[in-house]
């Protein structure tokens, strides 16, 4: 099969991503070397981001029935390979704590970076879970990579047992979906599905849902998500919380909206049913939680609660749906990166700072990385003049231009009781520092340059689109989903 020159330039960044991790492979089997590394990893990255301007002036262009190359899947990859370039810069210095083989995680977050990017592109079932499963199983690969390690051992076999099972549920869904529309693409799922059996079509959709809620952490398939947010490297969890959720949220949005506009009533319930129970439960979770992964991993359940509002919202108004989920992803991205960039620059070689205790104080200690932190929570938590705050608020708009009241309602509750839990922190970070001195303590280790210099860039972004967001709107509606 040959491509036209728009198909060539529409899939490039996919292709640099797939290069970069084979020329990593062949690097590390010529001669180790940690930083030449990362240099092949973040050149890749770059390049692949900086191809996607002229790859957004070819406009919607279909690579094969397979991918779909649209403003909307640009956007995605867009925020996918840079939340893995901003990983591989934070797990440079958290390897280096590492008495291991350190030049196989970036090949394998290449590789990851690769499937979470044609999941959202995906048009068709076959790149759907093609994309899924090298997603999938470089993440089993990087939850368990200090594999001397019992908690990061533990997160890998549980994401492992785990992920497979949803697998099977999301390949039964497609099974079904097929065999009452006879075809896999997307494109032709809204004309197939009108003579298509309900008796086929709803529960191949509530199986495909089942599948993505687990990669969501959606309520009530998040029961792994504390426990290997928890186990995994600091790094790994950033990726897992950002990079990984944005692709197959892409995809659901995609799948959805192929399925009719509005989509079934029926799958409009069960999603509204997930939402609430995700919001609700995420942030009740989160309150009695003193280890400081898992209570992120309790957020990160709300959040995707929050964004299936404007998911909904999509109903009434596709493109502010789609631009809303677009901006709340970016600063999501930009708050869990900078948050989990300060649990990776706090890690010394026996262990991460976990609990709340851990952080008690450190104020007095590290200035700096309290100030990022602390503007990071309150993005969380949507405070203003962050680019949290701002993203809720477009969710909210989303979601009254559709006139979601129930789902508004339980969003701004929610997002209430959430502040207790981010002030919990927020108030320890400021406290007296214990009486342990801070050579002895867990959080006594120099901050490296590039760890300092990312999270400085996160700050500066997390400021800039709280106060000055225009640009990236600019940008995001202009690339709706078609």
């Amino acid at each position: 099969m040959s491509f036209t020159p728009a198909q060539w330039t529409a899939l490039w960044p996919l292709v640099v991503l797939a290069l970069t991790a084979v020329v990593a492979m062949v690097g590390i089997a010529i001669h180790r070397n940690h930083k030449a590394t990362l240099i092949i990893t973040l050149a890749g990255l770059a390049a692949s981001i900086w191809l996607l301007w002229p790859a957004a002036g070819v406009a919607s262009t279909d690579v094969t029935p397979l991918l779909r190359l649209d403003g909307f899947a640009l956007l995605f990859i867009g925020l996918i390979a840079g939340a893995a370039l901003v990983v591989a810069l934070l797990a440079y210095d958290y390897l280096e704590t590492l008495p291991t083989r350190r030049e196989e995680f970036y090949v394998l977050l290449l590789i990851a970076t690769l499937g979470a990017a044609t999941l959202a592109a995906s048009n068709h079932f076959v790149s759907f879970f093609l994309g899924l499963e090298l997603l999938s199983i470089s993440l089993y690969a990087l939850n368990a990579y200090p594999h001397g390690r019992l908690l990061p051992l533990e997160a890998g076999i549980k994401y492992l047992v785990l992920a497979a099972s949803s697998a099977a549920f999301l390949l039964f869904g497609m099974a079904l979906i097929y065999a009452a529309t006879g075809t896999m693409d997307f494109s032709q799922i809204e004309t197939a599905l009108a003579g298509a059996p309900a008796a086929l079509v709803l529960p191949g959709a509530a199986l495909i849902l089942v599948g993505i809620g687990f990669k969501l952490g959606l309520v009530p398939f998040h029961l792994w998500t504390p426990d290997v947010y928890q186990g995994a490297p600091a790094p790994v969890t950033a990726y897992t919380a950002t990079a990984s959720k944005a692709g197959v949220f892409a995809v659901l949005l995609r799948f959805l909206y192929r399925m009719g506009q509005p989509p079934p009533e029926r799958v409009i319930l069960v999603i509204t049913i997930l939402a609430i129970a995700s919001m609700v439960a995420g942030n009740l979770l989160a309150l009695r939680q003193n280890n400081v992964k898992r209570l992120l991993a309790y957020s990160s359940i709300a959040h995707m609660g929050y964004i299936l509002v404007a998911l909904e919202a999509a109903g009434a108004s596709r493109t502010m749906a789609a631009a809303a989920v677009g901006f709340y992803f970016l600063a999501y991205f930009i708050t869990t990166l900078g948050a989990f960039g300060i649990i990776s620059a706090l890690t010394t070689p026996e262990r991460e700072p976990d609990t709340i205790e851990d952080y008690r104080g450190l104020f007095w200690r590290r200035p700096w990385l309290t100030l990022v932190f602390t503007a990071m929570l309150l993005s969380l938590a949507g405070i203003p003049l962050t680019a949290g705050f701002l993203a809720k608020f477009y969710v909210i708009a989303a979601g009254d231009a559709a006139t979601l009241w129930l789902l508004l309602l339980v969003l701004i509750v929610s997002s209430v009781v959430g502040l207790f839990y981010y002030l919990r922190v927020v108030v320890a970070l400021f406290s007296a520092p214990p009486d342990t001195p801070a050579a002895d303590g867990p959080l006594a280790w120099r901050m490296p340059l590039t760890g300092a210099c990312v999270l400085g860039v996160l700050l500066v972004a997390l400021v800039w689109v709280g106060v000055y967001p225009q640009p990236f709107l600019h940008m995001i509606l202009g690339l709706p989903l078609h």
